[in-house]
C-alpha cells in the first residue's frame, strides 16, 4: 500500500493514495488526464475505467464502450497469453503488458506465480540476457555506462518516478551460469525488482532496475553490429571502481535509504563490492548472502526431516564462485552458532574450484577462496587416483560428505559415479543442484533418485517437475532467492535499516525454514512452493526487521510494530476508483 499522505512522482506528481473523509473510501487523486493518463502503464486501467472516471479524466470515446470487470480483463489477457508459442514469446508478451499496465501484469502474474515467474525470471531470462540487444523494445530501468563519468548523480535524478525503495544493480559479468552478457545482463535486474513486486509487494514505482556498463569481454557482443552496450574489454581495478565510487555516492546523495541489492557480479568482484560499500550504503550481494540464507534454510529443512544435527554434517560446495563461497560461509556461520569451533567448521564444510579442493596451504590463494578454504589436515590419510589436487570423486570417497551443493554452472558434473560413491558413503544424501538456468544443473534430480534409490533429498536452483519413482512421488523443491530477498528488502526498508549484518540473513533462513514446517509425506519438498511466495516474503520482513532491530543496525520498534508495518507496507495489484487531483 502507499501511505494515503504520499506521493509517487518524478518531476511533477502524477497521483497521490487518499481517504474520503466522509464515506472512508481509500482512492487515488490522479493528476493526469486522457491519452496521458491511459499510457502511463503505472495508472492505466484499460477497460476497467469506468464509465464516470472516463467522463471525469477525459478518457470517453478513447477505448472501447464496455467497461470490463477486472476478472474478465485478467481472463482476456491470460488467453493470450496462452496463444505465446514458446518461452521467450511468452516473455515478450508479459513484458509488453507490464509496460502498458503494471496493475494488471502483477495481478496476472500474482494469479499464476508458479507458471510465470520461470518466464520472467529463472530460467527463461537467461535466454532473454544472451539476445537481450535483439529483441529490446523499450526502456526499462536506469542505464549507467563507462561513458556517464562525472554525472551520475544527474542520471539518477532522470529517474521518473521519483525516489526508489529498492535498486537492483548489476555490471553483467556473472549472470546466471552463462557468463559476461554485456548489457543484456540488464534483463537479470527488471526480472529481480519484478519480484520484489510480486514477493514483497514494493510498488511498481519504488523499483529500480539499474545496469552498469562497464564494458564486456564477451567477442560474441562486441562484434555483433546490433549489441547495445558500450563496445571496449571491461574495466579492472581502479578504473571499475572508480566508477563505482560515484555510483554509491551519487545513490546516497540522490536517494538516501534506498537498498541496493548487487546483482550477478562475478567471483572475487562481488565480494570486493560487498566488503567496500556494505558499511556506507544500505546493500547486500543476492549471490554471496541471499544464496547463503536459502541454502541454510533448505538444509535445516532437510536435516530436521531426517532426524540429523547440523553439528554432525559434513558439507561439500563444489563451485567457489560468489554464490559458492557465500553458500559456504553462511553454513560456517551456521554451524559457529551450532556451538563448532572454528578449526572444526574449517574441517566441517569444504569448497571445491576448477583446481580442485581449497585448501590453506595452496599457492597463491587469496581473497574470497583463503575465507573458505580448509586445514590441510582434513585432507591426511586420503586416497587419490592421480597426484596434485584432490578433485570431487577424491572428496567424496575420501570425506564421506553428508550434503553435496552443486554451485559450478558445470552440467553433468555429478555423474553416477560420484553421485553413487556419495549414496556408498551417507544413507540419506541432502543434494541440492543449484546451477542454473536449467541446462547447466549438474544432474538432473531424477537420475540423483535413481542412482541413490530414492534415499537422496534433492533441491534445485530451477524449477523441475516431480519425479516418480518406486511408487513415490518426489516434489523438487525450488532453491530459489526469492523465497529470501523480496522478504530481506522489505524488513530493511520497514525499519529503515542502516546496513544489513549477517544476523538479517540467518534470521531469513530460520523464517524460510519454519514457514516450509516439517512434512511427514515421503518426497515432500524440501522449500515451498512459490505460489506462496507473498506469504514467505511477509514472515522474512517480519524476522528480518526485528533481527535489525535487535542487532541495534535500525531504529528501535516495538515487536509488533514491525508486523504492522510490514503488511501496511505490501501494495496489492488492485484498481482503486480514481478522481482528478
Amino acid at each position: 500500500m502507499i501511505p494515503h499522505h504520499a506521493s509517487l512522482g518524478g518531476a511533477a506528481k502524477d497521483f497521490e493514495e487518499r481517504i474520503d473523509p466522509w464515506t472512508g473510501e481509500k482512492y487515488l487523486a490522479v493528476f493526469r488526464q486522457g491519452a496521458a493518463l491511459k499510457d502511463d502503464p503505472i495508472l492505466n486501467k484499460g477497460t476497467c475505467f469506468t464509465l464516470e472516471e472516463r467522463d471525469e479524466l477525459g478518457l470517453r470515446g478513447i477505448m472501447p464502450p464496455s467497461v470490463s470487470d477486472p476478472s474478465q480483463q485478467e481472463a482476456r489477457t491470460y488467453e493470450n497469453y496462452l496463444k505465446a508459442p514458446d518461452d521467450i514469446s511468452r516473455y515478450l508478451f508479459l513484458t509488453a503488458l507490464q509496460d502498458r499496465n503494471e496493475t494488471l501484469f502483477y495481478r496476472l502474474v500474482l494469479d499464476h506465480v508458479e507458471e510465470m515467474v520461470p518466464i520472467i525470471y529463472t530460467p527463461t531470462v537467461g535466454k532473454v540476457c544472451e539476445r537481450y540487444s535483439h529483441i529490446y523494445r523499450r526502456p526499462r530501468g536506469l542505464y549507467i555506462s563507462t561513458e556517464d563519468r562525472g554525472r551520475i548523480a544527474d542520471m539518477l535524478k532522470n529517474v521518473d518516478r521519483g525516489a526508489p525503495q529498492i535498486i537492483v544493480a548489476t555490471d553483467n559479468e556473472a549472470i546466471l551460469g552463462i557468463g559476461d552478457q554485456g548489457v543484456g545482463g540488464m534483463g537479470i535486474a527488471i526480472g529481480k525488482v519484478a519480484l520484489y513486486t510480486v514477493g514483497a509487494g514494493i510498488h511498481p514505482a519504488r523499483g529500480l532496475p539499474l545496469d552498469i556498463d562497464v564494458g564486456t569481454d564477451n567477442p560474441r557482443l562486441l562484434e555483433d553490429p546490433l549489441y547495445l552496450g558500450v563496445r571496449h574489454a571491461r574495466l579492472r581495478g581502479a578504473a571499475y571502481f572508480s566508477l563505482l565510487d560515484e555510483l554509491v555516492d551519487a545513490i546516497s546523495r540522490v536517494f538516501p535509504g534506498a537498498l541496493v541489492q548487487w546483482e550477478d557480479f562475478a567471483n572475487e568482484q562481488a565480494f570486493q563490492v560487498l566488503r567496500r560499500y556494505r558499511n556506507t550504503l544500505l546493500s547486500f550481494d543476492d549471490d554471496i548472502q541471499g544464496t547463503g540464507a536459502v541454502i541454510e534454510a533448505g538444509i535445516h529443512t532437510g536435516l530436521v526431516r531426517i532426524g540429523r544435527r547440523l553439528d554432525a554434517e559434513r558439507i561439500v560446495f563444489f563451485g567457489a564462485g560468489a554464490s559458492g563461497a557465500g553458500g559456504a560461509l553462511q553454513m560456517r556461520n551456521a554451524m559457529g552458532a551450532a556451538g563448532l569451533s572454528g578449526t572444526e567448521v574449517s574441517r566441517r564444510v569444504l569448497c571445491l574450484d576448477s583446481k580442485g579442493l581449497i585448501l590453506d596451504d595452496r599457492v597463491g590463494l587469496d581473497g574470497h577462496k583463503r575465507d573458505v578454504a580448509a586445514d590441510p589436515d582434513v585432507v591426511a590419510g586420503w586416497t587419490t587416483e592421480r597426484s596434485g589436487s584432490f578433485m570431487l570423486l577424491d572428496v567424496v570417497r575420501n570425506f564421506k560428505p553428508t550434503i553435496l551443493v552443486g554451485v559450478s554452472g558445470q552440467p553433468g558434473s555429478f555423474t553416477e559415479e560420484i553421485v553413487r560413491a556419495l549414496g556408498a558413503g551417507c544413507e540419506r544424501p541432502i543434494v541440492l543442484l543449484l546451477s542454473n538456468p536449467t541446462n547447466r544443473v549438474e544432474a538432473l534430480p531424477a537420475d540423483v533418485l535413481r542412482w541413490t534409490n530414492g534415499a537422496a533429498i534433492v533441491g534445485t536452483g530451477s524449477p523441475f517437475a516431480p519425479v516418480h519413482l518406486n511408487g513415490v512421488t518426489y516434489e523438487i523443491g525450488q532453491c530459489n532467492n526469492a523465497l529470501v530477498f523480496p522478504g530481506v528488502g522489505l524488513g530493511a526498508a520497514v525499519v529503515k535499516a542502516r546496513w544489513l549484518p549477517d544476523v538479517a540473513f540467518a534470521a531469513a533462513a530460520r523464517a524460510v525454514h519454519e514457514f516450509t514446517g516439517p512434512a511427514s509425506a515421503p518426497g515432500a519438498a524440501l522449500f515451498p512452493p512459490l505460489s506462496r511466495l507473498r506469504d514467505i516474503s511477509r514472515v522474512v520482513a517480519v524476522a528480518v526487521g526485528r533481527a535489525l532491530v535487535d542487532a541495534e543496525a535500525a531504529p528501535f520498534i516495538a515487536p509488533g510494530g514491525i508486523e504492522d508495518r510490514v503488511v501496511a507496507s505490501m501494495w496489492d495489484p488492485v484498481y482503486l476508483r480514481y478522481r482528478p487531483g
